[in-house]
C-alpha cells in the first residue's frame, strides 16, 4: 500500500511538473509553461522594474579594445562616447539589445517567414509569402556584396558582437517577458542579420505596387474608363510635385522602344499582402531666406504605429563622428538625423520598382521558361518552413532571371496556375549601409551626395540642411529606365523586351539645391513632373499632405523651429475641404428632421480641422465611407483583385462627370446621379453614427474617440497597447495619424552659426519592456505635439539629466 502511494504521489508530482513547464495550445493561443512563467524567481516577476534603468555602472565585455562610457538621459536615450569606430558600434549593439532584444528578433523571424517556428500552423501562409517574395534572396546577395568591403563588414561585425556580449549576459530570468510568453530564447545575432533588417525596410518601403489590379481593371472596364479611374497625373491645380515645377533639367536623358503588341491580360485573384499603402512621411526644410539665420529641418516616417517602437534614439560619438538621431533596432548607425554640421531626414519617393512578368514553363518540370526563341534554366530552392508542434512544410520556389516565381500552381488561390515572377529592385545586392555610415561623418553637400551615391536600396527623398543656411533635397536608387506605362501591368516575361534593359546614370537623378522658394518638402506626392526625361509612375501617389506643407511653407517667413513643429501637427483636412461643400449642397435642409438640421449645421459650420474633441470630422468620416461604398459598388462586385480610385480622383469624377455611368448604384433600379448617391449616403452615415453611438453610450462620437489611434505592441496584446489615444489628424493629413499608422517620429533640428539644436519624440519609449515604469511614457507628449529636447554634445554630458553613467571595458 505504502509503495501504491507512493507511486501515485511521484506519478501525480511528474505529470505536474511536465505540465507546468510544457507549452500548451488552447483556442489556438500559445501558452507559455505555467511553472517557468509563474516561477517568482525567473518568470515573468523579474520583468518589473521599478526604476527606468537598472544596469551596473561598470561592465567588462570582451571584444571591446578601450573604454567606452555610456550615458543614459532622463528619456533613457544612450548617449556613447568611444575612442574607435569599432568600439563604438559595439557599444551601440550591446545597449540597443539591452533595451530593445526581443524586437529586433522577432521582427527578424517575421522577415525571414520564420513565425511559424513560434507560433505553429496558423503562421505558414504568411511564412510562405515572405519565402516566396524573395526577402532572404535579397538580403544574401547583399550579404555577399558586403565581403568585398572589409573596413565596414568590420564595424557591422562590431556591431553584431555587441549584440552577442549581451545576449551571452542573460539566463531564463533576464529574458524579456515575451520570450517567456512564447517560450523560446534568442538566437545569435549575425552580419547576415542586419542585411536582412535593410530588407525589411525596403519591403515596406519600395514593394507596394498595383499591376495585376490594374491588369484586371483594364480588362474588366476597357482603356477609356481605365484612364478616367486612375489618371497618372492630377489637374494643374493640385500638381505640386516634390522637385519644384521649373526645375532645369540639363541632360540628354537615355532611352528604350516601347515594344508593339498587347500586354498579357490574366485575371488574378488573390494576390500577395502588401505593405500598408500608407506607408510614406514627409520631410521639408526651409534656408536662410526663411529663417534669417541659418536653417531648419523637419521630419516625419510615416508608418506602423508599434510597441516597441519602430525607432530607436541614439547619440554616438568617436573620433570623427558626433551624429546623433534614430535607428531601427538591429541596424548600426542613425538612420535619421543630424551631427554637428549637417541634417537630414527621409521620406517614401512614390517610384514603381517591383513588377510582374508571365512566365512561360516548357513543360510542368519547370526547369527551363522561354526567352525569347529559346528556353533558359531555372534555378529550384527548397524551403523547410520550420512549424512549432508540427511537421516541417516544404515549398519549392522556382528562381528565373527575373526573381523568384511567386504565383504559380502551389500558390494559394491561384487557381487558373497562372505563373508570374517578381522582379524587384530589392532582390539586388545594396549598400545602404555604406550611405548610413558616411551620412552620420557627412560634414557638408558634398559629403553627404558622396553618401548618397550607394543608395541603391528603397528610393527615399532625402532633405539637407547645414549651418550655412543651405537646403537641398535628393532622390537616390537604382531606377530602371522604363518606356511609358511598363511596369503598370502585367509584363511578357517570355519577351526580352519587356525587360528591365537600362538604369538610370547617377547624375540624372533627381535633386534641388537652394531652391529660389526658399524651401524644400517632400509628402509623397509626384516626384517631378512631364518635363523630366523619363518615365516615372506609382499607382499610389499622395495628392493632399504635400500641398498642404507647401501651402503653409510659401507664406511663412522668420520661421522658427515652433512653426516647424506646428506645421507637424497641422490638422487640416484637404480631402474634406473639397469635397464637403459639394456633398452638404446637395442636400435637402428645408426637409430635415431635428438630427438631420442639427448634423448638418455642424458640419455647414466646420473648418476642415480634425482636432481630436470636435465631432465633424467623425460623421465625415462616415458620410464619405458610405459615399464611396455606394460610388464603387461595381468593384465591391468582382472576384478579381481590384483597386477602387483613390479619394481625390473619387472626388473629381464626382464634381466633373456627376452622370457617369460608374456613378450609378446597379444594385438600384432607378438611375442616379452624384446628388442622389450624396443624400442617400448621408442617410446611411446616420444610420451608422447611430448605431455607434448605441454601441458606445460612453463616448460621444468625439474625433479622438471614433478614430481610436491606438499603439498595438507586435504580439497584438491589449495589456501591452495603448488604445484611445488623443490625437487629432487622419490619413491625407500632415499629422497623419489614423488608426494603427502615423507619425512614427517628429524631429525638428535647427541649424547655424551657434551650433545645432534638435527637437524630438515618438510614439512610445526607449525601453521595450512591457513591465518598465518608463514603458510608452512618450506617447502623451507625442499625442499633444510636446517636443523634448534632445542632448548634444561633444563630451560626456554633467546635470541632473543624466540618470546613469555606465563604463564598458575590455
Amino acid at each position: 500500500m505504502k509503495i501504491f502511494k507512493f507511486a501515485l504521489a511521484f506519478a501525480i508530482t511528474l505529470a505536474l511538473t511536465i505540465a507546468l513547464n510544457t507549452r500548451l495550445v488552447i483556442n489556438s493561443n500559445p501558452v507559455p509553461p505555467l511553472g517557468k512563467f509563474f516561477n517568482p524567481f525567473g518568470g515573468f516577476w523579474t520583468n518589473s522594474e521599478k526604476d527606468p534603468i537598472n544596469a551596473p555602472e561598470e561592465l567588462r565585455l570582451t571584444g571591446l579594445t578601450d573604454e567606452v562610457t555610456v550615458q543614459f538621459d532622463e528619456y533613457l536615450i544612450p548617449h556613447i562616447f568611444a575612442k574607435n569606430d569599432a568600439d563604438l558600434l559595439y557599444a551601440q549593439g550591446y545597449v540597443t539589445a539591452f533595451h530593445r532584444l526581443w524586437q529586433m528578433d522577432f521582427t527578424l523571424y517575421s522577415t525571414a517567414g520564420r513565425i511559424s517556428e513560434l507560433l505553429g500552423e496558423g503562421a505558414i501562409e504568411y511564412d510562405r509569402g515572405k519565402r516566396r517574395t524573395g526577402m532572404t534572396y535579397g538580403a544574401r546577395r547583399t550579404y555577399d556584396l558586403a565581403q568585398e568591403n572589409p573596413e565596414y563588414l568590420t564595424l557591422m561585425q562590431a556591431y553584431t558582437d555587441g549584440v552577442n556580449a549581451y545576449i551571452n549576459s542573460l539566463n531564463y530570468a533576464d529574458y524579456p517577458i515575451e520570450y517567456k510568453l512564447l517560450d523560446y530564447k534568442p538566437e545569435p545575432w549575425s552580419v547576415y542579420k542586419i542585411m536582412l533588417l535593410n530588407k525589411e525596410m525596403s519591403e515596406q518601403l519600395s514593394r507596394s505596387e498595383a499591376d495585376l489590379q490594374n491588369t484586371n481593371a483594364l480588362k474588366l472596364f476597357g482603356r477609356e474608363a481605365f484612364d478616367l479611374l486612375y489618371p497618372e497625373y492630377p489637374p494643374a491645380q493640385a500638381f505640386d510635385p516634390v522637385i519644384p515645377i521649373g526645375t532645369v533639367f540639363d541632360f540628354e536623358p537615355l532611352t528604350v522602344s516601347k515594344p508593339s503588341g498587347p500586354y498579357p491580360s490574366d485575371y488574378v485573384n488573390p494576390t500577395t499582402e502588401m505593405p500598408d499603402p500608407d506607408n510614406g512621411s514627409n520631410n521639408y526644410a526651409v534656408g536662410v531666406q526663411k529663417t534669417g539665420n541659418g536653417s531648419l529641418l523637419a521630419n516625419e516616417p510615416d508608418l506602423g504605429l508599434n510597441l516597441p517602437s519602430i525607432w530607436y534614439a541614439q547619440h554616438l560619438n568617436s573620433p570623427g563622428i558626433n551624429v546623433f538621431g534614430v535607428t531601427v533596432p538591429g541596424v548600426p548607425g542613425v538612420v535619421i538625423g543630424h551631427n554637428d554640421s549637417i541634417a537630414w531626414g527621409m521620406t517614401n519617393a512614390k517610384c514603381d520598382l517591383a513588377d510582374w512578368f508571365k512566365i512561360e514553363f516548357k513543360d510542368d518540370k519547370r526547369d527551363e521558361y522561354r526567352y525569347d526563341n529559346k528556353w533558359l534554366k531555372t534555378e529550384k530552392v527548397v524551403e523547410e518552413i520550420k512549424v512549432r508542434g508540427g511537421d516541417s512544410v516544404y515549398d519549392t520556389l522556382i528562381f528565373t532571371h527575373y526573381g523568384p516565381v511567386v504565383y504559380d500552381r502551389s500558390f494559394k488561390g491561384n487557381e487558373d496556375r497562372i505563373n508570374l515572377a517578381l522582379r524587384w529592385t530589392a532582390h539586388d545586392p545594396s549598400e545602404e549601409y555604406k550611405t548610413l555610415f558616411l551620412m552620420n561623418k557627412a560634414q557638408n553637400y558634398d559629403d553627404f551626395e558622396s553618401a548618397l551615391v550607394h543608395w541603391t536600396g528603397p528610393p527615399q527623398n532625402f532633405a539637407f540642411a547645414n549651418t550655412k543656411g543651405d537646403v537641398a533635397l535628393n532622390i537616390p536608387g537604382k531606377f530602371p529606365v522604363k518606356w511609358p506605362e511598363q511596369g503598370k501591368f502585367i509584363l511578357d516575361g517570355s519577351k526580352s523586351s519587356h525587360d528591365w534593359q537600362k538604369y538610370m546614370p547617377e547624375e540624372h537623378e533627381l535633386s534641388v539645391y537652394n531652391p529660389p522658394r526658399g524651401f524644400i518638402s517632400s509628402a509623397n506626392q509626384h516626384p517631378v513632373d512631364t518635363t523630366y526625361g523619363y518615365y516615372t509612375y506609382d499607382y499610389n501617389f499622395e495628392h493632399y499632405r504635400g500641398r498642404r506643407v507647401n501651402d503653409r511653407l510659401k507664406i511663412l517667413n522668420s520661421i522658427t523651429p515652433e512653426d516647424m513643429m506646428k506645421l507637424q501637427h497641422d490638422n487640416f483636412n484637404f480631402k474634406a475641404f473639397e469635397s464637403l461643400p459639394m456633398m452638404l449642397d446637395s442636400l435637402d435642409s428645408a426637409s430635415m428632421t431635428n438630427q438631420r438640421m442639427e448634423v448638418y449645421t455642424m458640419m455647414k459650420e466646420w473648418d476642415y480641422f480634425n482636432h481630436p474633441e470636435l465631432k465633424a470630422p467623425s460623421f465625415y468620416e462616415i458620410w464619405w465611407g458610405k459615399l464611396y461604398e455606394l460610388v464603387w459598388d461595381e468593384f465591391w462586385e468582382q472576384e478579381v483583385a481590384l483597386n477602387p480610385p483613390n479619394s481625390y480622383n473619387t472626388i473629381h469624377i464626382l464634381k466633373n462627370y456627376p452622370n457617369h455611368d460608374f456613378i450609378d448604384d446597379k444594385r438600384t433600379e432607378v438611375r442616379e446621379e452624384a446628388h442622389h448617391l450624396f443624400r442617400k449616403s448621408f442617410d446611411q452615415a446616420l444610420d451608422s453614427l447611430n448605431n455607434w453611438s448605441d454601441a458606445n453610450p460612453e463616448k460621444d462620437y468625439e474625433w479622438f474617440e471614433f478614430k481610436n489611434t491606438r499603439i498595438v505592441h507586435l504580439m497584438r496584446l491589449p495589456v501591452f497597447s495603448v488604445d484611445n489615444v488623443k490625437i487629432g489628424g487622419n490619413r491625407g493629413i500632415v499629422n497623419a495619424a489614423s488608426g494603427r499608422h502615423g507619425p512614427s517620429w517628429r524631429m525638428v533640428v535647427q541649424l547655424n552659426d551657434e551650433g545645432v539644436k534638435a527637437w524630438g519624440v515618438y510614439p512610445g519609449s526607449q525601453n521595450g519592456n512591457p513591465g518598465n515604469i518608463k514603458y510608452a511614457h512618450m506617447i502623451d507628449d507625442w499625442a499633444s505635439g510636446n517636443y523634448y529636447e534632445m542632448l548634444f554634445s561633444n563630451a560626456p554630458i554633467e546635470g541632473d539629466q543624466i540618470l546613469l553613467t555606465q563604463t564598458l571595458k575590455p
